[in-house]
């Protein structure tokens, strides 16, 4: 059934296309750089560092000047609104520091989980009001893709029919607003009249809950994700990045390549948008010294490396089972 407004050029169609196919380009993922202040407070004061928006610079410069070793690992950095407009000692944007590795600059847009009345502790997602013309702004200010988060909570009693309906309809008008991004959503998705070539979907994987007893194998986790995305995603979607959602830095790096080696046959990128994942070993040889920001970037760089080569199934483990990458990086009721 034809929509009644203007629908996207062909022009656009083929920039939003080619966007997402920069990013989840082979052996290429997104480095998740967005947390909000809030998370930023968490994360510094694990290493006792003040969370202060100098200290919130310092450290995304540390990753941010990661050499051009990256170029073939990382597709695209999402990006805080504080971010956004930061700078390096240098005074050169961040913005420019990142296009200038060839990597696509996105953007946090929504604004955080708020309470879904009617539900047992559900939530839905804001941020919606003013989106356009936010979006618009970013845009001018070089980001090139947006990210939208909805949480569902796995319960006995949850997720309620809804709490899945608000948040696929959330996550449609996010799309069909900015054109960037489970069969509810695509659903949605169909009704908003997405652009499916132009978004990509970033998921969990499918893993057992933390106080799961039973340890499931990186290859059994595979072919649930493989099948649960087989079962729901579109072919038309170029790309799907996984969330680490407190696995550890190591365990996302196997159970990513575990899924790039599934047997399935599977249509899409799927690759990395790993925030924690990426950062622990990292911030951790930071802690808050400017001494210690080459050697932090070196863990940045080659949390990349692995990931990249597990985005292509080509990761054969670092056969430790200890440091700082095996560590769980799980936080209980976690928000962003």
């Amino acid at each position: 059934m034809p929509h009644s407004y203007p629908a996207l050029s062909a022009e656009q169609k083929k920039e939003l296309s080619d966007i997402a196919l920069r990013i989840v380009a082979p052996g290429k993922g997104i480095l998740a750089a967005d947390e909000s202040v809030g998370s930023m407070a968490k994360r510094l004061s694990q290493i006792g560092v003040e969370n202060t928006e100098e200290n919130r610079r310092l450290y995304r410069q540390v990753l941010f000047s990661a050499d051009d070793r990256v170029k073939k690992c990382i597709g695209g950095v999402i990006f805080f609104h504080e971010t956004l407009y930061q700078k390096d000692d240098n005074g050169v944007p961040f913005v420019r520091t990142i296009q200038d590795k060839g990597i696509v600059v996105g953007i946090k847009v929504d604004k955080g989980v708020v309470p879904l009345a009617g539900t047992d502790g559900e939530t839905t997602t804001q941020g919606l009001d003013g989106l356009s013309e936010r979006c618009a702004q970013y845009k001018k200010d070089g980001a090139d893709f947006a990210k939208w988060r909805c949480v569902l909570k796995i319960s006995e009693r949850t997720p309620s029919a809804l709490a899945i309906l608000e948040n696929a309809n959330v996550l449609a008008r996010y799309a069909s607003i900015c054109q960037q991004v489970l069969a509810a959503v695509y659903k949605a998705l169909s009704d908003h009249h997405v652009y499916l070539e132009g978004t990509l979907l970033k998921p969990n994987m499918v893993t057992p809950g933390h106080a799961c007893p039973i340890k499931y194998s990186p290859e059994e986790i595979a072919m649930a994700t493989v099948t649960a995305l087989r079962r729901s995603v579109p072919p038309a979607v170029p790309g799907v990045t996984f969330l680490s959602g407190g696995q550890s830095e190591e365990e996302a790096s196997l159970n990513l390549n575990a899924i790039n080696r599934c047997p399935l046959p599977r249509p899409w990128a799927l690759t990395f948008s790993y925030g924690r994942a990426l950062q622990a070993s990292a911030l951790n040889a930071w802690r808050g010294q400017q001494d210690n920001a080459g050697a932090a970037t070196e863990e940045f760089i080659k949390r990349a490396e692995v990931n990249g080569l597990a985005a292509q199934g080509k990761y054969e483990g670092s056969g430790e089972d200890g440091g700082a990458a095996a560590q769980s990086l799980y936080i209980a009721n976690h928000a962003y």
